[in-house]
């Protein structure tokens, strides 16, 4: 309803949008449930054809969504700062649109794994500018369920269990959970407007288990009468392994 209420909004058919201070309860489905490991991801980007090697892993390690994958243009990747900027997305009617809010427009960092994936791709491409860097064309978007298609047969062929480009944003966020990224910038790279959405969403994976807690709480008093020591606290923990 929030969706269909802020498309009216931005078309002119309403003055203000009804739905936009009720907030979403948690996903009926619960947690992600296929979230890959570093291994297997690149296990995944490794059987892919060649012309979906950058795609793939620009969802994997950034954590971008659909449509701001088929979106992202040349000089949305600033590989000179090594940053991937969020400035736009795509619409299946209207084409590119602009992001809902400020929180939609996220600067994420490009991790050297990612760059060496985009810097094949556009070399290979020779693309640049204003083109898109995973159209069919320099304007003309990639068609998602050909490219998730494409996917599943090659991950067929390789004996590796399929995965969607929502579930590699899903794995983007796991990764910066396991790195030790504070909950706030897992916010902000995930371009969540509020971060009760983070929580909610991805609260399962971060550190904090009773006896996470406690065994950690009990470590630091322990020798927190000795100055030499530097405990590490408790919100730079990496996630218990799944």
């Amino acid at each position: 309803m929030q969706a269909f209420y802020r498309r009216a909004l931005d078309r002119g058919q309403l003055a203000y949008n009804p739905a936009e201070r009720i907030d979403l309860p948690a996903s009926p489905n619960g947690p992600p449930t296929r979230i890959a490991s570093p291994t297997d991801a690149a296990a995944l980007i490794a059987a892919l054809p060649e012309g979906d090697r950058a795609l793939w892993p620009t969802a994997f390690y950034a954590g971008l969504r659909r449509g701001e994958l088929m979106a992202l243009r040349c000089i949305d990747v600033d590989l000179g700062r090594s940053l991937v900027r969020v400035e736009r997305s795509w619409d299946q009617e209207e084409g590119a649109i602009d992001p809902k809010s400020v929180s939609s427009r996220p600067t994420v960092p490009l991790l050297a794994i990612l760059r060496d994936h985009l810097d094949e791709h556009l070399l290979r491409t020779g693309r640049g500018g204003e083109a898109l860097v995973f159209g069919r064309t320099d304007e003309s978007p990639f068609a998602a369920m050909t490219v998730g298609e494409r996917a599943r047969k090659a991950w067929k062929a390789a004996g590796l269990e399929p995965i969607t480009l929502h579930e590699c944003r899903h794995t983007f966020a796991s990764l910066l959970i396991d790195s030790g990224a504070n909950p706030k910038a897992i916010q902000t790279f995930m371009g969540h407007s509020k971060i009760q959405t983070t929580f909610d969403t991805y609260g399962h994976l971060m550190p904090g288990s009773h006896d996470e807690v406690r065994e950690r709480m009990d470590s630091y008093l322990a020798r927190g009468s000795d100055p030499s020591e530097d405990p590490t606290p408790l919100g730079a923990a990496s996630a218990v392994s799944r």
